[in-house]
């Protein structure tokens, strides 16, 4: 196994194995691909206050989200198509983040479905659904997530219509990929991939396929969710798909503080701070620079936690210090996976981790719960620059 020191070690790994299409699912945002660029980068705009003479030992990144006890403030994201970068990926990634002690939440655009997943774990994992305007399929999938032990329902808010992501079109993102001539090529260099993909009979979107009346291949799915996304999502709609859940509820897609405000409103156990990776609204801030305005307009009525661009411990750092509870990651974990599969993923973790309680020792914290804005520096008018 070659030395993995960082996340970007595990990102060249993934290059070089998944084919391009699916490379470029993961690392890619819509239309200019500004705001997926800037969930990164206006990390780094962020220092920290190193201290000294502090006593660090008995230290713990230890924590809760959403009642859950967690090693460290970081859950697995919803990621669609996670089996298509690794054979029964979504298994895979489950597995690691069971062994860890962090969180999964699967995706309803998984390869593996949530009957696949619950049979191969042993604790509850969170389950992902999008604002379709099928009732019927809303209701049935969620009774299938509650049959599976689900624990948490993740309600996606910021769907409602498909940002344009240009690679995926030109590439002709599908699962699994359509034959084409550039395709075949590309995948005659992928040969350890394609085998693992031979050996496995979960190569089509689990959960809708064969759940789902006239959906049957690649394009009948492309035409039925093109159908179903709901343009007219409301507050009044969220609320039922909370009531039809009945547990504990996460909405993942805030950008405004009006709209957190009304999140908590409606019970909402969690608010994911998110612009969908900066693959929805191009142009809109990084969620880093959403997340202290919102945290504050919320004011603890329910817990704030964020994603996008988060791809070492110090990210981490930084957010829980600006005010999340905890954080998810998607291509951080994604990278390991295509990379080394489940234990890939477990490296991910581990590169994470140790950044995350190295970094706050050098700060001067023991205890990942105390992190706060005093630890660290930020640019003039970095959270107020704009109006």
């Amino acid at each position: 196994m070659p030395v993995i020191t960082c996340i970007d070690d595990l990102k060249r790994l993934y290059r070089r194995r998944v084919p391009r299409m699916f490379y470029d699912y993961a690392e890619s945002g819509s239309w200019t691909e500004q705001t997926f660029r800037e969930n990164s980068s206006d990390f780094a705009q962020i220092r920290l206050r190193q201290r000294i003479a502090v006593d660090m030992t008995g230290r713990s990144t230890a924590t809760e989200m959403a009642g859950q006890r967690v090693t460290m403030p970081v859950a697995l994201a919803p990621v669609g198509l996670t089996g298509m970068q690794n054979a029964d990926g979504e298994i895979k990634a489950a597995r690691a983040a069971e062994k860890f002690g962090v969180p999964f939440t699967l995706s309803t655009m998984s390869i593996c479905s949530i009957e696949d997943v619950a049979a191969h774990v042993e604790k509850p994992f969170w389950f992902q659904i999008y604002t379709l305007n099928d009732d019927d399929f809303n209701r049935r999938i969620i009774d299938r997530a509650k049959a599976a032990g689900c624990s948490a329902l993740v309600i996606t808010v910021d769907l409602q219509i498909l940002g344009q992501r240009h690679r995926d079109l030109k590439n002709g993102l599908s699962a699994p990929p359509k034959l084409t001539i550039p395709t075949m090529l590309n995948l005659a260099t992928k040969w350890s991939w394609g085998l693992e993909m031979l050996g496995t009979r979960r190569r089509f979107f689990g959960n809708i396929v064969g759940h789902v009346e006239g959906v049957s291949d690649p394009a009948s799915l492309s035409a039925w969710t093109a159908e179903k996304f709901d343009h007219a999502l409301n507050w009044d709609k969220i609320r039922k798909l909370m009531d039809m859940w009945g547990g504990k509820v996460i909405l993942k897609g805030v950008m405004e503080p009006e709209d957190a405000e009304r999140a908590a409103a409606l019970g909402a156990d969690a608010i994911v701070v998110s612009n969908h990776g900066g693959r929805q609204l191009d142009g809109a801030l990084s969620s880093i620079r959403m997340l202290p305005e919102i945290a504050a307009a919320v004011g603890g009525k329910t817990e704030i936690w964020m994603d996008g661009g988060i791809r070492s411990g110090q990210d981490v750092l930084k957010a829980v210090a600006l005010g999340a509870k905890g954080v998810m990651i998607g291509r951080a974990f994604v990278y390991g996976l295509g990379a080394m599969g489940e234990a890939g993923v477990k490296k991910a973790l581990q590169v994470i981790h140790k950044e995350l309680d190295t970094s706050m020792a050098l700060c001067g914290e023991t205890a990942v719960t105390r992190l706060g804005r005093h630890n660290l520096m930020i640019p003039k008018g970095f959270l107020d620059g704009f109006a």
